[in-house]
C-alpha cells in the first residue's frame, strides 16, 4: 500500500481551536457543572465516562463545540467537543465525578447547532414502503426479585445475584445520566467512525494511545500530511473533510481508507474500528477498510415487514460462503435465490447465518471477527446482504444473526487487536485478555468505550440490517474467568455465583438483552452457554440475564457419546434425562447436532452411524447393507426425539437434514510449526468446504428420504406446534423392550430403539380419549422405511390407567421405528406454502 507523502494534495481543512481552562473565562453559569473524567491518574489509557453525553457527542444541546471568530477560513472547520479534566479522576473506571463543562463566550460560535439540523446519518432506514416505524423506548430495569420466587434455592445466592442486579441498575442510571438514555448510547455508528453529512465528512475514532493520526486513503493518494487528526482530552481522534467545490463528497463510495497512528508499538496503519465494509484485494494480504456510500438510487431499499416471532421456532443453520454445491464462495444473491427458498420448502421457519461478521481468516468459520460493523465481503455487498434479508422476510423466515460479541480476532493488520499500539485498548491487558485455546482476545466489558462499541454493534444489525435478532457465540466464556475450560459444571450453584463469575460480562450481557428487547421487542436472544447458569433465559427485570433461549448444548454431546457404544449399552432414561434436562421457566434450542460437529477432526451422526459405506451404498439400485439400514433409521430418531423433548425450539445446520457425507475442511495451506512440525493442509482446496444439496435432492439416493422425512418433521411441529405445548408427559422409558412413549400437545410419540424386537399389540398411555391416527411414521418408504405399518388404520383409545395415563390404545411398534400418533379431531392437512409461521 503506497504510504509516502504526495505532492498536489488538496487543501487540508484548518485544524480545530482547543480551548483548555487556562484559556477561557467564564461568564455566568456554566453549561454544565456535572460530567466524567475520561481518564485514570494511574492509567492514562483506562477510560472513563464523558462529560454531558459524550466527548464526540456534536449533537448534545449540552456541550460547547467552539472555535475563535478570528480564526477565518473559506474552509469549514471541524466540529470539536471542548471538555478539560478536572484532575480528579477515580481509578475506577465507571465512577462519575463532577467537571466543569466550558461556557461561551461572546466571540465564540457554534457549528454543533447547524451540523445538527443538516447531518444525515448512514444508519437512518427506519422507513420500509411507505410505513414508518413507531418512535421506540427500553423500559427502566425492575427490582429484580422475581427470580428468588421462580427458584427460591437461589436465595443462598442473593449477596451474589443482588449485587449483579446492582451493577446492572448503576450502568443502565449513569447512561440514562450522562449518555442519554441506552437508545442513544447504542447508535454509536452516528457518532464514530465516518459521519456522513450535507457539508462534507466528519471520521472520528477513539484510540487513547495514539500520540499523533491522520486519515489516509485513495481519495488523498494515502498522504499522511493531507488530513491530520485531532486529539481531544479523552483519546478520540477527529478531522472533518468539507466537500468538494462541485458538492461531490471528498471520499467517494468505495475508496479504500485506513488510519495513520504514531502509537506506543510503532507507526501503524489500520481499519477503522467503526468501519462498515472492507475488502481484501486479489493478491494481497492485509484488507483494506472501504467507505461504504453508495448513490441513494444504488441503496438498497427494505420491500417486505418483518415476520412476527413464532411461538415455535425452528431453525436452519447456515454459512453463506459454503452454500453452493461447487467448490466455491458462495455469493449472498445465490443464497437468497437458490437456499431461502428450499429453507422454506424444508419447514423451518427461522435462518441463522453465521459468519456475517468480516473475518480475515476464512477458515475461523467467522468466529475470529475483524471488522465488527462489516459484512462478509467475500459473499458480496452489505446491499446483497440486505436483499437476502428481504427476501428471507419475504418468504415469512427470520433471519438470525451469529453474532460474535466473546471475543476477538488476534490479527493486529486487520482487527482491534492493538488497535492504537496498546495491549489493553479494547481488551484486558496481559493474560486476562487472552483466550489461551481460541488464541483470541478478549473485551473488557467494564470499559465504558467497550459497552458502547458492543451494544451499538447489537444496534446496527438489527437496525441497519433488518435481522431479526441473534445466537450470542461463546458465552459461557465470557460469563466466567475460567472461560469454562477445563471445568464440568455439575449444577451446584457454587459455580455459577462466585469469583469465577465476570460480573462485567454478565452485566453487558444484561444491557445488551435490555437493548435489544426495548426497541425490537419481535427480536430474539439466544445465547450459547454450556454451563447451564441459572437465571440464563429470566427476563432482566425479574433479576435474570435476559436470553430468549439457550442453546441446550448438552444433548449433542450426549449423542456422539452414545454413538461411540453398542445399542445394548444405550439407556432409555439416560437419553430422556439429557433431552428433559433444563431449567423451568428458561427456554432451551435443542439440536443434535450443530456446525460443531460437522468440522474435520469431528465426525457428523451420519458419519459415525455409517461411516464409509455412504459412499457406496447410497443408490437405491444398489443393495443396502446392515450398516446403511441401521445408520438412516436411527438418523431419523435421534433427530425427532430431539425435537420432540428437547426444548421449545429446535436447530439444524444446513445439510446434516439428509445426513451430508462429508465433513467441512476450510481451504488451507502447509502450516509450519515453531518445532518444525509440518501440519499438511489441503492444497487451499474448496471441495470440502460446500454443501451437497444434489444429494439430498436426488430421488435415487438414500438421502432423498433422510431429507423428506426431517421435511415431514418440521410440517408436523407446524401444524401442531407441540415443541411449544404446555402438556408434556413421559409415561414409558423401558429399558427391556428399549422404549419410550411421550405425549407433547396432543400427540403420543412412541419410540422403538431395540435392534430387532418389533411388538405387536404393544400398550401405550395417552390422556385424551378418542380414535388416535399415524401422522409422522419413520418406516415410510417415503423416508427409507421398510412399509412395516398401514398409515390407514384407526387406533382407539380404552379407560383404565396404564403408565400412569388414564387411557391407553394398543400399536405395532416396529424395530428401530419412531411413530406419531394424533387425536383425529386434530388432524389438519399441511400448509406447505404458507409465508407466516403457524402460532402452534
Amino acid at each position: 500500500m503506497v504510504s509516502c507523502a504526495v505532492s498536489g494534495v488538496r487543501f487540508p481543512c484548518l485544524p480545530s481551536v482547543y480551548i483548555t481552562k487556562s484559556q477561557s473565562s467564564f461568564n455566568g453559569d456554566p453549561l454544565c457543572r456535572k460530567g466524567l473524567s475520561f481518564f485514570s491518574k494511574k492509567d492514562p489509557s483506562s477510560l472513563k465516562m464523558l462529560a454531558g453525553k459524550s466527548s464526540y457527542d456534536s449533537d448534545s444541546p449540552n456541550l460547547a463545540v467552539t472555535t475563535s471568530i478570528a480564526t477565518t477560513t473559506t474552509t469549514p472547520t471541524p466540529e470539536k467537543v471542548l471538555v478539560p479534566l478536572d484532575g480528579n479522576a477515580s481509578e475506577d473506571p465507571l465512577v462519575p465525578h463532577d467537571v466543569e463543562c466550558l461556557t461561551m463566550e461572546d466571540n465564540q460560535i457554534v457549528e454543533d447547532k447547524e451540523k445538527q439540523e443538516t447531518s444525515t446519518p448512514l444508519s437512518e432506514s427506519r422507513i420500509i414502503g411507505k410505513t414508518e416505524a413507531k418512535s421506540r423506548s427500553i423500559p427502566p430495569p425492575g427490582s429484580g426479585q422475581r427470580i428468588y420466587e421462580i427458584d427460591p434455592s437461589l436465595t443462598g445466592f442473593r449477596q451474589h445475584l443482588d449485587y449483579r442486579y446492582s451493577e446492572y441498575k448503576r450502568i443502565r442510571e449513569e447512561i440514562d445520566k450522562y449518555e442519554g438514555g441506552l437508545e442513544v448510547f447504542s447508535r454509536g455508528y452516528e457518532k464514530l467512525g465516518f459521519i456522513r453529512s450535507q457539508t462534507g465528512i466528519t471520521y472520528r475514532e477513539w484510540a487513547p494511545g495514539a500520540k499523533w493520526a491522520a486519515l489516509i486513503g485513495d481519495f488523498n493518494n494515502w498522504n499522511p500530511n493531507a488530513d491530520v487528526m485531532t486529539r481531544n482530552e479523552f483519546g478520540v481522534w477527529e478531522v472533518f473533510l468539507p466537500n468538494n467545490a462541485d458538492g461531490s463528497p471528498p471520499i467517494p463510495h468505495g475508496s479504500r481508507v485506513k488510519i495513520r497512528m504514531d502509537t506506543p508499538s510503532g507507526i501503524k496503519d489500520s481499519i477503522p474500528a467503526w468501519i462498515k465494509f472492507s475488502v481484501q484485494a486479489p493478491g494481497e494480504i492485509p484488507y483494506n477498510g472501504i467507505y461504504y456510500d453508495p448513490p441513494e438510487e444504488e441503496k438498497y431499499i427494505f420491500k417486505h415487514p418483518q415476520p412476527k416471532r413464532p411461538k415455535s421456532l425452528r431453525i436452519y443453520e447456515a454459512h453463506v460462503g459454503m452454500s453452493s454445491t461447487e467448490p466455491l464462495i458462495n455469493t449472498y444473491a445465490n443464497f437468497r435465490d437458490d437456499v431461502l427458498p428450499r429453507i422454506k420448502k424444508l419447514g423451518y421457519n427461522a435462518v441463522q447465518i453465521m459468519a456475517i461478521q468480516e473475518h480475515s481468516y476464512y477458515a475461523s468459520f467467522g468466529y475470529h471477527v475483524t471488522n465488527f460493523f462489516a459484512p462478509c465481503s467475500r459473499c458480496g455487498t452489505p446491499d446483497d446482504l440486505k436483499s437476502l434479508i428481504d427476501k428471507a422476510h419475504e418468504l415469512g423466515l427470520l433471519v438470525l444473526m451469529d453474532i460474535v460479541h466473546s471475543h476477538a480476532s488476534n490479527n493486529t493488520l486487520d482487527g482491534l487487536n492493538m488497535f492504537d499500539g496498546t495491549d489493553n485498548h479494547y481488551f484486558h491487558s496481559g493474560s486476562r485478555g487472552h483466550h489461551w485455546m481460541w488464541d483470541s482476545r478478549l473485551f473488557n466489558y467494564g470499559s465504558w468505550e467497550v459497552l458502547r462499541f458492543l451494544l451499538s454493534n447489537a444496534r446496527w444489525w438489527l437496525d441497519e440490517y433488518k435481522f431479526d435478532g441473534f445466537r450470542f457465540d461463546g458465552v459461557t466464556s465470557m460469563m466466567y474467568t475460567h472461560h469454562g475450560l477445563q471445568m464440568t459444571f455439575t449444577g451446584n450453584y457454587n459455580e455459577y455465583f462466585g469469583y469465577a463469575t465476570d460480573i462485567d460480562a454478565v452485566v453487558y450481557l444484561m444491557v445488551v438483552n435490555d437493548m435489544i428487547h426495548g426497541l425490537f421487542p419481535d427480536a430474539i436472544s439466544i445465547g450459547e452457554d454450556v454451563s447451564g447458569m441459572p437465571t440464563f433465559c429470566i427476563p432482566v427485570q425479574d433479576g435474570g440475564v435476559g436470553f430468549d433461549y439457550r442453546l441446550h448444548m448438552a444433548i449433542a454431546d450426549k449423542w456422539i457419546e452414545l454413538l461411540q457404544k453398542k445399542d445394548e449399552e444405550w439407556r432409555m432414561g439416560d437419553i430422556v434425562h439429557t433431552l428433559t434436562n433444563r431449567r423451568w421457566l428458561e427456554k432451551c434450542v435443542s439440536y443434535a447436532e450443530s456446525h460443531d460437529q460437522a468440522l474435520v477432526g469431528d465426525k457428523t451422526i451420519a458419519f459415525w452411524l455409517m461411516d464409509k459405506d455412504m459412499y457406496d451404498f447410497m443408490a437405491l439400485d444398489r443393495p443396502s447393507t446392515p450398516l446403511i439400514d441401521r445408520g438412516i433409521a436411527l438418523h431419523k430418531m435421534i433427530r425427532l426425539i430431539t425435537m420432540g423433548l428437547g426444548g421449545e425450539g429446535y436447530l439444524n445446520f444446513m445439510g446434516n437434514e439428509f445426513g451430508h457425507p462429508e465433513w467441512i475442511d476450510f481451504p488451507r495451506g502447509d502450516q509450519h510449526l515453531p518445532t518444525g512440525e509440518i501440519i499438511p493442509g489441503n492444497n487451499h482446496s474448496y471441495d470440502k468446504c460446500r454443501r451437497r444439496f444434489d444429494l439430498g435432492d436426488a430421488d435415487y439416493l438414500r438421502y432423498h428420504g433422510m431429507q423428506e422425512f426431517d421435511q415431514a418433521m418440521q410440517h408436523l411441529e407446524e401444524i401442531y406446534g407441540f415443541m411449544t405445548s404446555e402438556h408434556q408427559y413421559i409415561s414409558r422409558k423401558n429399558e427391556g423392550d428399549r422404549v419410550i412413549v411421550f405425549e407433547r400437545g396432543n400427540l403420543v410419540f412412541v419410540f422403538n430403539f431395540h435392534w430387532t424386537n418389533s411388538y405387536s399389540d404393544y400398550r401405550v398411555g395417552c390422556l385424551k380419549p378418542g380414535k388416535y391416527k399415524i401422522v409422522l411414521d419413520s418406516d415410510d418408504p417415503l423416508f427409507g422405511g421398510f412399509k412395516r405399518l398401514d398409515q390407514d388404520a384407526e387406533y382407539f383409545t380404552s379407560e383404565g390407567w396404564y403408565d400412569d395415563r388414564p387411557r391407553s390404545f394398543l400399536v405395532y411398534a416396529p424395530s428401530r421405528t419412531a411413530v406419531v400418533y394424533a387425536l383425529v379431531e386434530d388432524e389438519l392437512e399441511p400448509a406447505e406454502s404458507e409465508n407466516e409461521p403457524a402460532e402452534g
